[in-house]
């Protein structure tokens, strides 16, 4: 059985390069880029007023003169009007380019402007440059200021609209085909007997697909019938990138996924993965490319497989190089995993006074309860038997990391969180003797933090230093 990371390593092995399309600019938010954008000219593209004021030679203000009679005024976008003389300013506008003869601008709150006259207030000091925001300080014409495989949230499409580019090439979504098994589904809102139960799996994977920018989504239900869902899958093999389907996927009588969609010609790249919650997941490839997920009919089985095994499968696919897997946080409380398998569990996150995060596990009541954990649970992902862990979290599920490297031997000091201490710092200062969460599990330190006593520090550091311990005074 693989584990999750030797899952998606299969995963990545077989994934499709998904094709690219050219869109206007203004539609390829949330898109992944597939070329690269540089600057179409400097920026700024000239000396730039950074302020409402006049704009002037500084070197008559440097010889003594304090009063300008105003030439004119240029606002953003007008051509740059020339100084008539070193008596002369040109009242000028946030964004207009540096008018011929000036170098410096004196912000509009440092004047008085009376019958056509600016006078500097007294303190004002004018030097070259002033208010100014000079031509290509921020980049060079050429810049790479985008690369191929960029997520385009709203300021990279400002910025590739800012570089004159009017459409995008960007990966092309795929098709998906959410697919939910069983008898016993009945659809919102119609009747249903005591031993049937919503249809509910299929509208949770479609909203998530969605929520990550996913559009072209539809959704089937299929019976538990060997031959019709065999027949429905080849249509829907040749209409979509990707088919998703929940339920059926286990060892039951009645689990039909598997046999259906190797009747269709879908080469089975694995089946299983050594977690829980989701340990059927099932993935393969059909003939023509088409990447099929089979997930567990659990409700939290399915939702936990789609985040951490199918979007970030399709963000590879779309060529996305920023892959992040997860959240790196620490639990308020000490978790005990003994099953030979990699948890999933649910936690929330929470703040401390000191601005940490830290996440505390919730209980539910197995795969099959998605609302016991809370409104918004995250998921822990928990590698095979660790007592005490702290490690990824992602929502709503996130990669499991290998934790046994962070377990303190029999020999090696740890603190009350159990973490390994290679190293003791005992500080004379206030910010290190606290008792504090980072050190202490929540329920074990004081509400008002205390410092740590003369005594208590000398016999931690004679207690690290008899393990081993490098020990020193700040």
């Amino acid at each position: 059985m693989l584990t999750p990371a030797e899952a998606e390593e299969q995963i990545a092995r077989h994934l499709p390069c998904l094709p690219i399309e050219s869109l206007p600019v203004n539609q390829c938010a949330g898109g992944v880029l597939r070329e690269n954008i540089y600057a179409e000219r400097d920026h700024p593209p000239f000396d730039r007023v950074a302020m409402d004021g006049v704009a002037l030679d500084s070197a008559s203000v440097t010889a003594g003169r304090r009063q300008f009679r105003i030439q004119a005024a240029q606002g953003a976008g007008d051509p740059p009007l020339k100084l008539a003389s070193p008596a002369h300013c040109i009242e000028i506008m946030t964004g207009a380019m540096l008018p011929i003869g000036c170098d410096a601008v004196v912000p509009v709150e440092k004047l008085s402007i009376v019958d056509g006259y600016a006078t500097l207030q007294p303190e004002v000091m004018v030097s070259r440059g002033l208010s100014i925001h000079a031509r290509s300080s921020d980049l060079r014409q050429g810049t790479l200021l985008l690369s191929t495989g960029t997520r385009l949230e709203a300021p990279d499409v400002a910025t590739a609209a800012g570089a004159g580019m009017a459409r995008l090439r960007v990966s092309q979504q795929p098709a998906f085909m959410v697919i939910s098994t069983g008898n016993e589904l009945v659809e919102p809102g119609d009747p249903m007997e005591a031993w049937q139960v919503r249809r509910s799996n299929a509208y949770g994977l479609v909203a998530g697909l969605r929520r990550r920018g996913f559009l072209r989504v539809a959704d089937d239900h299929l019976r538990d019938d060997v031959d019709a869902m065999t027949a429905r899958l080849r249509e829907h093999l040749q209409s979509y990138e990707v088919l998703i389907l929940s339920g059926g996927v286990s060892m039951g009588r009645f689990d039909f996924v598997p046999t259906a969609l190797a009747a269709c010609g879908v080469k089975q790249i694995f089946h299983k993965v050594s977690q829980r919650p989701g340990k059927p997941l099932w993935f393969g490839m059909a003939p023509n490319g088409t990447m099929v997920f089979a997930l567990p009919g659990n409700p939290v089985s399915t939702l936990v497989c789609l985040a951490r095994y199918v979007i970030p499968a399709i963000d590879r696919a779309m060529g996305l190089t920023d892959l992040q897997g997860g959240e790196k946080i620490a639990l308020a409380a000490p978790v005990t995993h003994n099953v030979p398998l990699t948890g999933f569990m649910p936690v929330t996150t929470e703040t401390d006074e000191w601005g940490r995060c830290w996440a505390r596990t919730v209980s539910n009541n197995g795969s099959g309860d998605f609302r016991g954990p809370g409104r918004h649970p995250r998921v822990c992902g928990i590698a095979t038997p660790a007592p005490i862990l702290t490690r990824r979290v992602s929502s709503p599920a996130c990669i499991a990391g290998n934790h046994e490297r962070n377990r303190p031997t029999r020999s090696q000091s740890a603190g009350p969180a159990r973490r390994p201490l290679r190293d003791l710092r005992i500080s004379v200062m206030d910010r290190c003797n606290f008792r504090c969460p980072y050190c202490m599990p929540r329920e074990r330190f004081h509400e008002h933090y205390a410092f740590l006593k003369t005594a208590e520090r000398c016999r931690s550091r004679r207690s690290c230093g008899s393990r081993g311990c490098s020990c020193r005074w700040a």
